[in-house]
């Protein structure tokens, strides 16, 4: 798929990772529909930098009339959705022991029903297009960290969201996962968990957000891949030995 005058929504597009994709994918030639809830700020910011070439929408993806209504609304501007980046998604600490039916519901109401329900509202206009979705997944899906149990479960879900979604959308569209590794940390990391963090990847570095918005952006245009979780974590999955 060719990204010139395409219409890519990207969902929590005016910050972190989302900003990074939403840029790279409308400075390749798309249109963007920059989502975002409580970031109307940075999501504004992203369309001024794309020199007016997208438009900003508002919604709580934790509802799912909401996640229909966002739909529809870029397809009565535009006409049609080529793309669907699910980039929304929260990271809270949830210690094993302290979990909350609330954090429960909460994470998984943004992080995978979500992604769910947008893709099932978008999937008539990305077959009709020939179009995409790339979901952003996350390496903690195969190695969960004991602090963060239910944001990794969501995860999990998302690897496997991916698969079925490929099925799904076959054979007209498609359905892709980039898995990002330490890719911009929490602020709150201290400078000894920096360095365990980057000791953990083969690479011996920490990633960019520009890694993963090329990732995104190769998984829309590769029209012969589709099923597929794109881990982009400088090898930290393969468990380099320990130095």
């Amino acid at each position: 798929m060719d990204l010139e005058d395409r219409i890519i929504l990207v969902t929590g597009g005016g910050k972190r990772l989302g900003r990074a994709i939403a840029l790279k994918l409308g400075r390749a030639g798309a249109w963007i529909a920059v989502h975002h809830h409580a970031s109307g700020a940075g999501a504004r910011a992203v369309v001024a930098a794309l020199e007016g070439r997208g438009r900003t929408y508002r919604a709580d993806l934790r509802s799912v009339p909401e996640t229909q209504a966002l739909v529809a609304a870029v397809l009565a501007d535009r006409g049609r959705l080529d793309g669907l980046v699910l980039n929304a998604a929260d990271f809270p600490r949830t210690p094993f022991g302290t979990v909350t039916e609330r954090d429960w519901d909460d994470v998984f109401a943004l992080n995978l029903k979500a992604p769910f329900f947008l893709v099932q509202s978008a999937a008539p206009a990305l077959k009709s297009s020939r179009g995409a979705a790339v979901l952003i997944g996350d390496v903690s899906a195969r190695n969960p960290w004991v602090e963060f149990l239910p944001y990794c479960l969501t995860k999990t879900g998302i690897a496997a969201l991916t698969l079925g979604l490929a099925k799904a959308l076959a054979p007209e569209a498609r359905a892709n996962a980039v898995a990002p590794g330490p890719v911009l940390p929490p602020a709150r990391r201290d400078a000894a968990e920096r360095a365990r963090l980057i000791r953990s990847t083969l690479l011996r570095r920490i990633g960019r957000p520009a890694d993963v918005a090329r990732a995104v952006r190769y998984l829309l245009e590769a029209d012969y891949v589709t099923g597929q979780v794109l881990a982009v974590d400088g090898g930290q999955t393969i468990r380099p030995d320990r130095d």
